[in-house]
């Protein structure tokens, strides 16, 4: 992986945390968290496009798998702290 590849990967995970944050709760959580956030929901979309057989192209494609995976992982938190 490359420098311009790695600032790539790291700016959609910032893109995709900021987003699910903004859809979750209303507000991003800072660069650093949105980064982690984004780069799990990416592995957790990922992981769920795969088992329902769908795929994705392309940068577009990447940002919504990514966001999609951090909403999930949003939710799925946002229940654990609850109980």
């Amino acid at each position: 992986m490359d420098i311009i590849s790695l600032i790539i990967f790291l700016a959609v995970g910032a893109l995709a945390g900021w987003l699910a944050g903004n859809i979750v709760k209303g507000s991003g959580f800072g660069v650093v968290a949105n980064i982690i956030v984004g780069i799990i929901g990416a592995v957790l979309g990922g992981f769920l496009f795969g088992l329902l057989g769908i795929t994705t192209g392309g940068l577009l494609g990447s940002i919504i798998m990514a966001t999609i995976g951090a909403v999930i992982l949003l939710y799925i938190v946002s229940i654990i702290k609850k109980t």
